[in-house]
């Protein structure tokens, strides 16, 4: 929920053209040079798990199941470098056969969507000159991981979109109540499921006081990712996906971003909306349905596409030693 920032240095090298072109097509994936090492033998390093068929699917399956969706949730965990790369990889096929009409970044509140707005009226030589006209949050999130993907959709004309809500927004409903547009979007069984992910993802250490505070922030940013993904859809191209870049959390079918879009969107159905998961492989599994984190009869990922582990740290230890 909370972006873990990266501990990793990556410099860019990559000067651009003055107009930044697009990509050119995808290129399969060299699973011997990950970024990430840890568990990189793992037996589902680089696979591809389609959970509605239950099976491992190839990489040029899933870049033809993706091309058919409305809204394509490309999850992560922010500071994996080889969750960036496949996302990368992902946009790169889909940019140049004008498929996609608009990527959304969690990464950018809304203060951000003017800079946005006129980014093609501007002219940048390098990734540099792009994050100075950004003002990028680098402490939060790593301009190495995520210039490539803005400048990507940049190149290609698309339209980029800040989805996440600003630290005024955010303290606002921390402190208040919510909307019953967002508030009664999910059932009472899902509430229970995102109080429980909270209290662990604070190691535990979260007074249980500050749970209702905590999960409105969570259904407001998810909100929000949703309205920013629909705001631009009928100025688009028919046939044109929105793209989310968001963290593994919020793209989940089972309680993130995709049941704000559906309350949203009456006319939407869940299969317009295609959810993958770049996820980490864990030492203590090699069953992919143990990864979908299954509680209810909705999969949390369309896809998961497995990569090593950046670390072994345990975060709720450090925590813990600090307390």
């Amino acid at each position: 929920m909370v972006p873990i920032k990266s501990t990793r240095n990556i410099q860019i090298c990559l000067f651009l053209s003055v107009c930044l072109p697009a990509c050119s097509s995808a290129q399969s994936v060299n699973t011997s040079e990950w970024t990430s090492k840890l568990h990189a033998e793992h037996a589902l390093v680089g696979k591809i798990w389609s959970s509605s068929d239950n099976r491992f699917i190839e990489q040029e399956q899933l870049l033809d199941a993706v091309a058919r969706s409305k809204y394509l949730l490309l999850g992560e965990k922010h500071d994996n470098p080889d969750h960036h790369h496949l996302q990368g990889l992902i946009l790169q096929d889909l940019l140049p056969k004008n498929l996609v009409g608009s990527i959304a970044f969690e990464m950018l509140t809304s203060e951000s969507q003017e800079k946005l707005d006129a980014i093609q009226e501007q002219r940048f030589t390098t990734l540099e000159q792009l994050k100075t006209y950004l003002q990028w949050d680098e402490a939060g999130w790593d301009w190495a991981f995520y210039g490539p993907l803005v400048k990507d959709g940049y190149g290609a004309r698309v339209a980029l979109l800040a989805a996440n809500i600003d630290d005024s927004k955010m303290m606002e409903v921390y402190g208040g109540e919510l909307n019953p547009e967002i508030g009664e979007v999910l059932p009472p069984a899902v509430m229970d499921r995102l109080n429980l992910d909270i209290d662990e993802s604070h190691c535990g250490l979260l007074p249980e006081s500050q749970f209702p505070a905590m999960v409105r922030v969570q259904q407001s940013r998810d909100h929000q990712m949703a309205v920013a993904l629909g705001n631009k859809a009928d100025a688009i191209a028919a046939g044109s996906m929105q793209v989310l870049i968001a963290g593994n959390y919020h793209v989940r079918k089972d309680l993130g971003v995709p049941n704000y879009l559906l309350s949203l969107q009456p006319n939407l159905g869940a299969a317009d909306i295609v959810v993958i998961s770049f996820s980490e492989v864990d030492p203590a599994s090699v069953d992919p349905a143990d990864y979908l984190q299954r509680f209810s009869e909705t999969n949390a990922y369309d896809y998961i596409w497995f990569t090593p582990a950046i670390s072994d740290e345990d975060y709720c230890a450090s925590l813990q030693q600090e307390q």
